[in-house]
């Protein structure tokens, strides 16, 4: 996102214009929406049971949240590196 305020502010690299600027946050804003509501999906999916119990989470509940959030970022982090070298996975 840093990199994409930093080319709206007249210094874009050569050959974009300021309307594919935007048009790039707004693909980058649309992809953190989608992933977050993948995570938030996934990860309520996996820890939180179907019939509520208790209004709050219990220490399980919270343990799993954490867990599977992490493992989440980490994977969406190795991934994107992964891509961004061009190198197979390990």
């Amino acid at each position: 996102m840093v990199q994409v305020q930093r080319m709206a502010n007249n210094s874009a690299p050569s050959g974009l214009d300021k309307e594919q600027v935007f048009i790039m946050a707004e693909k980058e804003m649309e992809y953190r929406v989608e992933l977050f509501n993948k995570l938030t999906s996934t990860c309520f999916n996996k820890c939180i049971e179907k019939r509520y119990k208790e209004s709050e989470l219990n220490m399980g509940e919270n343990s799993c949240i954490d867990r599977c959030v992490s493992k989440y970022w980490q994977v969406t982090n190795l991934i994107g590196q992964l891509l961004g070298t061009g190198q197979p996975p390990m």
